[in-house]
């Protein structure tokens, strides 16, 4: 006796993109400028073809299409207006693509997804932010917002590291932020004798910097094991768990918090993340991307 035949399964119906939810489109934009910020990496102004994606909040990422090779996350370094400024490095296929775009390309955005830095819940505080090495970029909004509205903080703290002199960004800018009421500390791992700096990890600056402890909040991104370390130093000066906020990076694909790709525990991040409270988060940033 044989069974009953079983049919083939009906295809899924494929969507058009005048079907797809709005975020899983990209929103064409043109690049306006390029911008060499090191040997690697890169910084694009985005102005759009047509409407814009929604305005971003600080902390927040887009995902940036190259046609024809692939997307990307990318935090949003900068922009208003419907302009975008986004800082990338040169580490794949896609990012290569994208560095490569001269003023004139076509790129597409979706976005902005995910989480804030959430500035403005430090007024009256000490604001500590500290980046180590492409961290900087997510960060750079942090310092601009706090620097717009300088007299809703107390000090603004800017403590940067990287890997060697060359691999430092936005350095022509550290002069315009010290001249608006930021202090800003740059430390790097290595240097040859022309770096008349500091040499050593960014988690010295913390122990040396000047803020008060239980009046500070603190703003931090970088690699996974930097953020560690500058939390626990963070911690060890007495700055509150929860006063301590952390951007954190898993393999981002669809933006929306429904592929699992950045699956970090319980977090899906490109939904319930990229920006949380170190309070959250201090168990979940000791597991290792497989």
């Amino acid at each position: 006796m044989t069974g009953p035949s079983l049919a083939a399964p009906a295809p899924r119906p494929t969507m058009t993109p005048a079907e797809m939810p709005p975020t899983m489109v990209p929103t064409p934009y043109r690049v306006v400028d390029r911008r060499e910020e090191t040997y690697d990496t890169v910084t694009l102004t985005l102005e759009p073809v047509a409407a814009p994606i929604p305005a971003y909040r600080p902390g927040q990422f887009t995902m940036l299409y190259a046609f024809g090779v692939g997307e990307v996350p990318i935090s949003i370094s900068g922009g208003d207006g419907g302009t975008l400024v986004q800082t990338l490095r040169a580490v794949g296929a896609v990012t290569r693509a994208l560095c490569a775009a001269e003023p004139g390309a076509t790129i597409g955005v979706r976005g902005p997804f995910g989480t804030e830095w959430d500035v403005p819940s430090a007024a009256g505080r000490d604001v500590i932010i500290v980046a180590g090495g492409i961290g900087l970029a997510p960060l750079r909004p942090v310092v601009l917002a706090a620097l717009a509205d300088r007299s809703r903080f107390r000090r603004v703290g800017v403590l940067i590291g990287a890997r060697t002199p060359r691999d430092l960004l936005f350095t022509d800018q550290f002069a315009g932020w010290r001249a608006r009421g930021a202090e800003v500390a740059v430390t790097v791992d290595q240097a040859d004798t022309e770096w008349l700096g500091d040499v050593g990890l960014v988690t010295a600056l913390v122990d040396h910097a000047e803020f008060d402890p239980g009046g500070a909040a603190a703003f931090v991104c970088g690699p996974e094991v930097m953020m560690r370390f500058t939390a626990r130093s963070l911690r060890r000066r007495g700055v509150a768990a929860d006063r301590i906020r952390v951007s954190l990076e898993r393999n981002m694909k669809c933006g929306v918090g429904l592929c699992g790709h950045c699956q970090l525990g319980p977090l899906l991040l490109c939904r319930d993340g990229p920006v949380r409270s170190y309070a959250d988060i201090a168990d979940l940033i000791v597991v290792k991307e497989l």
